[in-house]
């Protein structure tokens, strides 16, 4: 039985690719919690796909046993986050888990904008706050100034951030210490009634659902039963354990430590991440722990199974998603060109991107997806106000009275140089500019307030280019204000597709409907009659192009002799196609979808 005063549970968090997974690689080695010769680089990152994007997609918990300086040995529970800011709920959760958080900034880059934002997350769940900075082999290191930029932007004292490079291995055994000496270990009560919280869990085909939690009060033993106070559900427990960091069964699981517990779960359904467990006899129940607040999903967009046999398949993976990822949403939709799919919720373009690998990777689908859109609400003349995510969703135009897009509040945190490129991008994006920040003499944040749409497609990438790769940015949906937003409907051959109708703003209407025209005729094949590709607004028609119909030679066999001979065996063509496209339908390939997000880029 492990003394409470020897646990210490805390998370790495930090911006994308300041070195956190290499960090915990360290961490891993120098307690000998992995051998050698297992030990690979960044171990936690255990998917492909965040192998291959070298980005951490998911948290992942594992327990360090570590002898200190004092002579004891020390329990550490280290929760790995991502980075990116789409992965922010990931970081949420782990904090509620945790005493305390190791703040690591590289120190040739300095404070970005993500560094912020998880330094202001961690202070709000009253975390101690370690700060860190990595990356001291590298020649252009500059830790006094990225010292000073934390105490301007984080109000973090900063003299004692402890100096190390994760990749060499120097100074992380300080890091061990100071988690020893200044990260409080848990209060909890070991002898009160069960109080776990849920914090991740993982779907296994032949133990079921597998549940990650932070043991609060009690402890849970194997045989026990147990009841999650959100589902009103109880199991009996088949093993508890912890992760170092495979699985490793132990006789129980106390207060203040993190571990996984299997019950023979069998139903997705019956788990939410951030609920309570406790024990199923009334006598010993704990009331629920307050949790973590759910985020709103704020990018759409629809999957279709490319067979529509496939449809219960997908309903299926999509489940498994859900289950380690409860940020991400889904609820069946219909579309007259797609067939049956859903429409799913992400927090951003990378979270959509990821979630649509993964199901294509891990699960093996096939799968069409729509064009990202973002929510938007629509006043009616009745009063009442509707939410609208896609297009589809929108009333009769007589009914609407006003539309709202929802604005973020942009920081972006750039060298001072760039300030002219964030201002240009910025307010070509219909940006209100807000305030500028100076970190020491070389950085400024600057922030602005942009609809969200402007910036889901392309902006960041933008960003990027212009500030040579030194730009960062973060955003927070503010709320909603009223805009002259318009839906524009195109139609193939006369008939109105829904997956490829947009809404956007009235001023770049004409423009983007001429755009995605001109990239639907590059990727609709032609065929053997004319098609036309017209872009509307209620009904006017703003744009069009037409796609040539494929045609024979028909005045090959005509040699010289009179011209009325050729134009009477083209005029009789003209007839067959005429008749041709009245019955013939258009098919259109799954990439002509794709479009409407190509048609948001620049040229």
């Amino acid at each position: 039985m492990t003394d409470p005063a020897l646990i210490r549970n805390f998370s790495i968090i930090a911006h994308v690719d300041h070195g956190k997974s290499t960090l915990a690689d360290r961490l891993l080695e120098l307690t000998g919690t992995v051998e050698k010769r297992a030990m690979k680089q960044q171990l936690l990152d255990d998917m492909a796909l965040e192998r291959e994007r070298g980005i951490t997609i998911q948290a992942r918990a594992v327990a360090m046993n570590y002898t200190a300086k004092d002579g004891k040995t020390y329990l550490l529970n280290l929760i790995d986050t991502p980075g990116h800011v789409d992965f922010n709920y990931e970081v949420l959760k782990s904090l509620q888990a945790c005493e305390g958080a190791l703040l690591l900034v590289d120190a040739s880059q300095g404070v970005e904008a993500q560094t912020v934002v998880n330094a202001h997350l961690a202070e709000q769940a009253k975390l101690t706050v370690l700060p860190v900075l990595n990356k001291m082999d590298l020649p252009h290191a500059r830790p006094e100034q990225v010292a000073t930029e934390i105490e301007d932007a984080i109000c973090i004292p900063a003299e004692d951030a402890i100096p190390v490079s994760a990749k060499t291995g120097m100074n992380v055994d300080l890091v061990l210490e100071a988690i020893v000496a200044k990260i409080p270990p848990p209060t909890g009560d070991q002898k009160g009634n069960l109080q776990a919280l849920i914090f991740d869990a993982v779907y296994n085909d032949y133990r079921g659902v597998v549940i990650y939690v932070r043991v609060f009060t009690g402890t849970v033993k194997k045989a026990e039963f147990i009841r999650m106070c959100g589902t009103q559900t109880s199991y009996e427990v088949m093993e508890v354990g912890k992760l170092k960091p495979d699985m490793q069964a132990v006789d129980e699981l106390q207060a203040g430590e993190v571990g996984y517990v299997v019950a023979n779960i069998k139903k997705l359904q019956d788990v939410v991440i951030g609920d309570t467990v406790t024990h199923q006899d009334e006598r010993l129940r704990a009331v629920a722990l307050p949790g973590f607040r759910q985020p709103k999903p704020m990018v759409f967009c629809g999957f279709y199974p490319t067979v529509p046999s496939e449809f219960e398949n997908l309903r299926k993976s999509l489940e498994k998603m859900r289950l380690n990822d409860s940020s991400f949403t889904f609820e069946p939709e219909t579309s007259d060109a797609l067939g049956f799919g859903f429409r799913c919720g992400f927090l951003g373009l990378l979270h959509m991107e990821v979630i649509q690998q993964r199901l294509e990777r891990e699960e093996d689908m096939d799968l069409v997806q729509t064009a990202p859109t973002v929510r938007y609400r629509v006043k009616l003349t009745n009063g009442e106000e509707k939410e609208v995510r896609s297009p589809s969703e929108l009333p009769d135009g007589s009914q609407i009275d006003e539309y709202l897009e929802p604005i973020t509040r942009v920081n972006i945190v750039v060298p001072s140089e760039y300030i002219g490129a964030v201002m240009k991008i910025c307010t070509d994006r219909r940006g209100v500019y807000v305030k500028t920040d100076y970190y020491g003499k070389e950085r400024v944040m600057i922030g602005f307030r942009i609809p969200f749409a402007e910036i889901i497609f392309d902006f960041h990438d933008h960003l990027k280019s212009l500030t040579r790769g030194y730009g960062t940015m973060d955003y927070e949906v503010e709320g909603f204000e009223p805009s002259n937003l318009v839906k524009v409907r195109i139609l193939v051959a006369g008939d109105e597709v829904d997956a490829l109708s947009f809404l956007c703003h009235k001023d770049q209407s004409e423009a983007r409907g001429r755009k995605l025209l001109k990239q639907l005729r590059k990727e609709i094949p032609r065929h053997q009659f004319e098609v036309a590709l017209q872009a509307a607004i209620g009904g006017k028609f703003i744009a069009r192009e037409n796609i040539a119909p494929m045609r024979k030679d028909v005045t090959a066999k005509c040699y010289g002799g009179d011209i009325s001979r050729k134009r009477k065996l083209l005029e009789k063509q003209k007839e067959g196609k005429k008749r041709m496209r009245m019955v013939g339908s258009v098919e259109i390939p799954q990439q002509a979808f794709l479009s409407v997000l190509r048609s948001g880029e620049e040229d």
